[in-house]
């Protein structure tokens, strides 16, 4: 029971403070071209190669560069000792976070060392289920004030209370999305799916020949911005935890595949997931639907704001 009351505190503080560090006034702060600095604070928001974090205090922000010689560890022994070592798509929104590093010519910090505690990410992962009810009341308000109400509403003085509404939400929605991982500000490039046999981790001839197709064609395309998120997937054969397992032994596979057959930055790669028997996208009653039910999902993502500008 203590452990569990634990738990939902260290969520709701790290939700708690990530707020009210955001409503803060802050400025970005610049680090001296080769000046060493150590940062303590909270993730805001998160790019392919570079996150911005705000310090614990909320005055200030910095401009945080990863590079593939950036340590990223957790804390399993107490406030940032050594820990676990994870790869950068983990550090997401809302994350409590301390980064050693050195200036560079514009500014930024380009990290040595990230560290946070498991708990905070865990806390952090959570906050993305938080997103979608509150842009959904945003949007309702919203579309209740441009519909054929609004006339006979601005008459009886209301518009205007509905309008404070909407923004009032979408704040709300604007500031969890600041804290999550950022897939609602991803727009789909594209879903490439490879196939798995039966209780297999191992990437078939089939497989790999979607891979590479995929790769030639990304090779053409202006990638700025792209990110790729990879989810494994299982049939129903077998009990659940394996399957379990299984997917997620199936999304490394593809993954060590980008990486080494086509060098893929790892900095590029949102968390990955294995889904197991959820989401399943046939039957699994027939050999043909299970079949497509076992499977590696690649997706490319695009960030909006890069994509609109």
């Amino acid at each position: 029971m203590t452990q569990k009351f634990f738990k939902v505190s260290t969520f709701v503080l790290v939700f708690v403070m990530a707020a009210v560090i955001e409503a803060l006034p802050q400025t970005i702060k610049s680090v001296a071209d080769g000046q060493s600095t150590k940062v303590l604070g909270y993730i805001n928001t998160r790019d392919a190669d570079t996150f911005k974090m705000t310090t614990s205090d909320g005055s200030t922000s910095y401009v945080v560069v990863l590079v593939p010689e950036t340590s990223v560890k957790s804390n399993t022994k107490g406030v940032f000792r050594a820990g676990t070592k994870y790869e950068s798509s983990y550090l997401l929104r809302g994350l409590r976070v301390e980064v050693e590093g050195t200036g560079n010519a514009d500014g930024a910090v380009v990290a040595k060392s990230v560290r946070f505690n498991e708990t905070d990410l865990r806390a952090a992962q959570s906050l993305e289920a938080r997103v979608d009810p509150l842009e959904k009341q945003a949007k309702s308000n919203t579309e209740r004030i441009t519909s054929s109400e609004e006339n006979q509403k601005r008459l009886e003085g209301q518009v205007d209370e509905n309008r404070a509404l909407a923004n009032r939400a979408q704040a709300t929605a604007d500031e969890a999305n600041n804290r999550i991982n950022g897939l609602d500000e991803w727009d789909l490039v594209k879903t490439i799916t490879v196939p798995f046999a039966t209780g297999s981790s191992t990437i078939g001839p089939k497989g790999q020949a979607i891979i590479n197709e995929a790769a030639a064609w990304v090779k053409e395309q202006n990638t700025k911005g792209w990110m790729v998120a990879v989810v494994g997937f299982a049939d129903s054969t077998g009990n659940t935890a394996a399957n379990k397992k299984l997917s997620e032994r199936r999304s490394n596979s593809v993954i060590g595949f980008l990486v080494s057959k086509h060098n893929l930055p790892l900095t590029r790669l949102i968390q990955p997931f294995g889904a197991g028997v959820d989401q399943p996208v046939a039957t699994n009653e027939t050999a043909d639907g299970r079949a497509l039910n076992r499977r590696v999902e690649i997706r490319l993502l695009r960030n909006k704001g890069i994509a609109n500008k």
